[in-house]
């Protein structure tokens, strides 16, 4: 069964969910009312007047009617506060006082979460927290301070500033952090995993940060997770970063995030994405302090998905050259995935030759915010871009548009900015919408995370808009998900979930474990096996069947409708198995374990069938 990533056992996430309470996570968070057994509230992932946020003690689960968005209390955290999965499971763990083991690197281990899981991370966390002191320290005591101090004020920056955002110096010289650290008990091994030193070819170690300011990055946690270190004077590279390391990613990590968060009593209404260091802390000596920056990367998915967990807005910043055009491009790549609805993105292009640093200085933080309000929508640089590289006069230039943009409003999710980037390039093509959507559904791009082409709300992919029913195991699921101690009862018969696993249907092995883990822990909840399956490829359908609520309130009722449902995919295997057997008896082929099996099987099929209340003929409405 799929665990958390292979790096924290499944059966810790479990006990850990059956210990927090989901309500009392998301109360301090987000206003809820109850309402009968479920809570509701206005969704906090999306603009809405009508609460269609829904939060279920019994589940452990939330779920919004209006923008889809759903999950556990670990999936909360991460989304909400922006944590990794990692973080999110040990603030939990914190308020529970549980210790998350640690279990080595695991299957998920190449990944930026997974790196190092086998050392002692908080060696590394406490290392780059005393390389932070160190360097702050070297900017009031080292002797050659003066050139940083210089700088600093070169650039208008204040002592305060300095503080607020702990501009350190890292001194000239090859062994000063590595020495001063080791004399503290540091070991080499956890520096440079911190990134904090480079291995010699002979095994000594040395600094890697030298002759530059330096500023800490930390994660909205507050913990420091890396550097970055500008150089003073002539020299390369301009800027230097921590590399990536079992803390550190820089396509995750976004510099000044934890000041903007910190500072504020409430969620930033607009997030601006600038390219350096001093760009975040120049406007915020102007009084910006609503800007962060990557870390001389692209734009990342994850980046946008951490931002838009903090506001509904993101404006992107760049230069007005080709250069500062294509990161945009890719930025708007990124960022048409997340465009639920809600959510805004524009893109403001500075002059040639100003930075945000030089633009707030020579004009001021009016001139800077009034250029913010009028950035240009995504929608608009999307066809600007398609238009100034296609000629729409012609036919050629004409298809040439509708393909690409359909390709690229294909990437958008379902809802009312897509349906108008469907509209635009009809418009723009001067084609009927209907063939556009063809394009949009031709293009691969246009399913959902299962690989199903996703369907209108009205249609169901049926004529006459028919909905198709569930499938048994569909049906079985969804019950079990609702109700995980159903399996205790419903499994009465000897080999009943190894038949099941067998049955040629699709979705039967998930079910067959899913009976197994309920049948052996009866108090499991839907967030369980939600979480059991989070990195499964399974994992997106059990989230949305357990994000919908099931039609029969009644627990007697539940459980003779779930009894009914086994009972029959029950005997499609029983049937299924039998005649398996049965063609393996023609040719003398069966040992004595397969025998009794097949004889208990025939026995079974001559005894009539009790039929439970609410009975297994009845299919329910999903």
């Amino acid at each position: 069964m799929a665990g958390a990533s292979g790096r924290i056992p499944s059966e810790f996430i479990d006990d850990l969910l059956a210990r927090v309470d989901i309500v009392d996570v998301i109360e301090p968070r987000v206003r809820l009312r109850q309402r009968g057994r479920d809570f509701l509230a206005r969704c906090p992932f999306h603009e809405e007047r009508t609460p269609s946020f829904s939060v279920s003690r019994e589940k452990q689960f939330y779920y919004c009617f209006g923008c889809r968005a759903s999950g556990t209390a670990i999936t909360f955290l991460m989304e909400y506060d922006g944590l990794g999965f990692v973080d999110a499971v040990e603030e939990l763990a914190e308020r529970v006082g549980m210790e998350v083991p640690r279990t080595g690197s695991g299957p998920g281990g190449a990944g930026p979460e997974g790196r190092g899981r086998s050392m002692d991370l908080d060696a590394v966390y406490a290392a780059l927290e005393d390389a932070n002191r160190y360097f702050r320290l070297q900017l009031r005591e080292h002797p050659g301070r003066d050139r940083a101090v210089e700088y600093l004020k070169s650039r208008g920056l204040s002592g305060e500033l300095a503080a607020r955002f702990e501009l350190g110096f890292a001194p000239p010289g090859w062994e000063g952090l590595a020495t001063a650290l080791g004399d503290a008990g540091k070991e080499a091994q956890v520096l440079e995993h911190a990134g904090l030193v480079t291995r010699r070819e002979g095994g000594t170690h040395y600094d890697r940060f030298r002759d530059r300011v330096m500023f800490p990055i930390r994660d909205r946690r507050g913990r420091v997770v890396g550097f970055g270190g500008r150089i003073i004077g002539d020299g390369e590279p301009k800027y230097l970063n921590s590399p990536d390391g079992p803390v550190f990613h820089k396509g995750r990590e976004l510099y000044g995030q934890y000041q903007v968060l910190r500072g504020r009593g409430s969620r930033p209404a607009r997030l601006v994405v600038v390219e350096g260091y001093m760009d975040v802390v120049a406007l915020a000596q102007y009084g910006i302090d609503h800007a962060v920056a990557t870390l001389g990367t692209a734009a990342t998915r994850d980046h946008l998905q951490q931002l838009y967990r903090s506001t509904r807005e993101v404006v992107f910043c760049f230069d007005g050259d080709a250069a500062g055009r294509d990161a945009a491009w890719r930025a708007l790549e990124q960022a048409l995935p997340l465009m639920r609805d809600g959510r805004l993105a524009a893109f403001l292009f500075l002059p040639e030759g100003e930075d945000p640093d030089s633009f707030v200085r020579s004009r001021g933080a009016e001139a800077f915010e009034e250029a913010m309000a009028s950035a240009m929508p995504l929608s608009d640089f999307l066809f600007s871009t398609l238009l100034g590289e296609s000629n729409p006069v012609t036919l050629e230039g004409r298809t040439r548009i509708v393909e690409r943009s359909a390709a690229l409003a294909a990437a958008a999710p379902p809802g009312a900015f897509r349906t108008m980037l469907v509209d635009r390039t009809a418009e723009i093509g001067r084609v009927e919408r209907e063939e556009v959507q063809l394009l949009l559904a031709g293009s691969g791009q246009g399913r959902d995370r299962g690989g199903q082409a996703r369907r209108g709300s009205g249609g169901g992919g049926r004529p006459g808009g028919e909905r198709r029913v569930p499938s048994l195991v569909r049906q079985a699921i969804h019950l079990l998900l609702n109700q995980p101690s159903l399996a205790t009862a419903a499994v009465r018969r000897k080999g009943m979930i190894g038949l099941i696993e067998r049955l040629e249907l699709d979705g039967a092995p998930l079910l067959a474990e899913l009976l197994r883990a309920a049948s052996e822990n009866p108090d499991l909840t839907a967030a369980s096996f939600v979480e059991r399956y989070r990195d499964h490829e399974a994992g997106p359908h059990l989230e949305r069947l357990a994000a919908t609520p099931h039609l029969i309130e009644d627990g007697e009722a539940r459980k003779a409708e779930f009894s009914g449902v086994l009972d029959r995919l029950y005997e499609q295997a029983r049937r299924q198995r039998q005649r398996w057997l049965k063609e393996k008896e023609r040719s003398g082929a069966l040992d004595a374990e397969e025998k009794e099996e097949f004889l208990r099987l025939l026995a079974e099929g001559g005894r009539p069938r009790a039929t439970a209340a609410g009975g297994p003929g009845r299919g329910m409405r999903g």
